[in-house]
Order: C-alpha cells, then structure tokens, then sequence
C-alpha cells in the first residue's frame, strides 16, 4: 500500500472542519472513495456536512449509523455516506451491494473504513481526524492522503 499527497491541515474550530470538507468535495470525481478514520466525537459528521455542501447537496446530512448507508443525488454527483460503524461483519456490506456504490459514478465517504478495510478499493483517500488536546479542545490534525 503506498501513500502519495499527504496533507495535514490544522483545524481549530468545527467551521474549519467544515470548510476542508467542503474543498474536497468541491473537488471530488466520480467513483471516488474517501475514507473517514477518527475517534467518536472529532468531528467526522461535520466534515461530512461539509464535504457534502461541496458537492451542491442543500439538505441534511447526518450519519446513517443504523443504515449503514444514505443516498443523496441531488448534488453535482451522486453521494453515498457510509457509517459502517455498527457493522458486525463485511459481509454485511455485501448484502447492501456495496460495489455498486464503490464502483459507481458516485463519490462515496465512508466514516469508521477502518473496519472494512479488507474490502476497500485498490486507490481511495483516507482522511484521518486526529485530537490534540494540548493544542485546545477545538482543535484537530486532519490528514489527507492518497492510498493506491
């Protein structure tokens, strides 16, 4: 597995968060996968929220926890935002057809792909939102990187 464009971005409010969501949603293509790594409480549902503003989506995003996934296709590019976070086994992705979703025209965010790994595509871009309490309890080490 190599990592290529690595990025850290230092977030001190969740507006920051927000915001870098918000660029690289602007910026995703179609059959992306990004990846979502982060403790409980960091901040991956308002990244999200901002990822999915990037992309033109005006209504709610909120984690589909007990879903697993939520579709919203009235962006510039179909989203689909996965929490896997509940998920007992991968087999459970199989049974909602998650390669259509990885392999599609979509942009898909997966929040908790640690837990999945063993079925992530060859290329995707993990995000990783890191506290640092030293540096206040708003702020967060985002890092951006390639994996293919």
């Amino acid at each position: 597995m190599d990592f290529m464009e690595k990025n850290v971005t230092d977030s001190f409010s969740a507006e920051d968060t927000a915001v870098l969501g918000e660029q690289l949603g602007r910026n995703a293509k179609p059959g992306e996968v990004y990846t979502l790594i982060g403790d409980l409480g960091v901040g991956k549902t308002v990244f999200t929220q901002g990822f999915a503003k990037g992309l033109g989506i005006t209504e709610p995003v909120n984690s589909p926890t007990f879903t697993i996934v939520q579709v919203y296709e009235e962006g510039r590019l179909p989203f689909y935002h996965f929490d896997v976070y509940r998920i007992g086994d991968v087999e459970e992705m199989d049974e909602i057809g998650y390669e259509d979703y990885f392999f599609g025209q979509g942009v898909c965010l997966i929040e908790w792909a640690n837990l999945i790994e063993e079925i992530l595509p060859e290329s995707y871009v993990r995000v990783t939102i890191e506290k640092d309490l030293e540096k206040g309890f708003d702020y967060r080490r985002i890092t951006t990187e390639r994996v293919e």
